[in-house]
């Protein structure tokens, strides 16, 4: 109202015509300052494109797989940040709900998730697309095996076996840590929650960890690449799962998208090295990184018909 009234004043001199004018002027440059302001502050530029802290800095979410997340993912994250220009914040969550919160929320800027996390977040609202998968071994294609496992001297040979025992899973979010294991129990008449006695590990390790020493868990389930590192299991059964997706957010400015999806989007170990990020030059990351190749969300659709059919809570919008 006062910029309204300052610009429809009226005077018969010429300079108090002028002086309300320039003063209207400095007040609607002061408000529109101000309003710019907010818009940093609150992480948005000034196309309306929105990030989770600010347009220098790119939040990289991941779930908390093991002890070696961050390890695993530092050469990633620094390729990102060469390539763009951007500084690249970590942010391990806590669980899988809380990567799933924090997607939903807009405090993410690029991140790996599980495909059952990437399914639960979008259907609760979560502005993200996938737009790669990590593959670990040359001439593979993404995906991984969601295994169950016994203590190496068990006699337990099968998943029907799985009856009545402490069973060791991930997490609630977890696809080849809960949702793969839930399926194939159904699959095999054990009902993964009323026939078992559930113990969430919280991590892949941790899972296989347990297991192992027979203390906690009967038995488990954990994804192949932990359960590989570990002389105390053995394998009884195993699924191929969807590969873990990388995504961005949808509120990123849409060159930004662009970029991070050519730079994420088919790179490999080399390709990274060559660029000059030293870091990737080591093999503990080639034990986990060969390269990322391209999906789409309808690359999860396996995991929406899991969902259906396990009737999981956490797939539910």
């Amino acid at each position: 109202m006062a910029i309204r009234s300052a610009f429809s004043r009226t005077s018969t001199r010429t300079g108090t015509t002028v002086l309300a004018a320039g003063a209207a002027a400095l007040l609607l440059f002061s408000l529109t300052s101000c309003s710019a302001d907010t818009a940093d502050a609150a992480g948005n530029d000034a196309a309306g494109a929105r990030y989770a802290v600010d347009e220098n800095t790119l939040v990289f979410g991941v779930v908390p797989d093991s002890v070696d997340t961050q390890t695993n993912y530092q050469p990633l994250m620094d390729y990102i940040e060469q390539e763009t220009g951007k500084n690249v914040e970590y942010h391990e969550s806590t669980d899988y709900a809380a990567l799933i919160e924090a997607a939903i929320a807009g405090k993410i800027d690029v991140a790996s998730f599980s495909g059952f996390t990437y399914i639960t977040a979008t259907n609760n609202g979560a502005a993200i697309t996938p737009i790669s998968s990590i593959v670990t071994t040359e001439g593979e294609a993404p995906g991984y095996y969601s295994q169950a496992i016994v203590p190496v001297e068990s006699n337990i040979s099968s998943l029907e076996e799985f009856a009545g025992k402490k069973v060791c899973f991930v997490d609630p979010s977890s696809t080849s840590g809960y949702l793969f294991p839930s399926y194939n129990l159904l699959e095999a008449g054990v009902d993964p929650v009323s026939d078992v006695t559930p113990v969430f590990a919280g991590k892949h390790d941790v899972s296989v960890q347990k297991v192992g020493e027979e203390k906690e868990c009967d038995v488990g389930f954990a994804e192949d690449s932990e359960v590989a590192k570990s002389d105390r299991v053995k394998v009884i059964a195993e699924t191929l799962v969807p590969g873990a997706p990388i995504v961005v957010s949808d509120t990123l400015p849409a060159e930004l998208k662009t970029q991070l999806t050519e730079v994420l989007g088919e790179v490999t170990i080399d390709d990274i090295i060559a660029s000059g990020v030293t870091s990737a030059d080591t093999q503990a990351f080639r034990d986990t990184f060969f390269a990322t190749e391209p999906v789409d969300d309808q690359y999860y659709d396996t995991i929406r018909d899991i969902c259906v059919k396990t009737s999981a809570s956490q797939c539910q919008g």
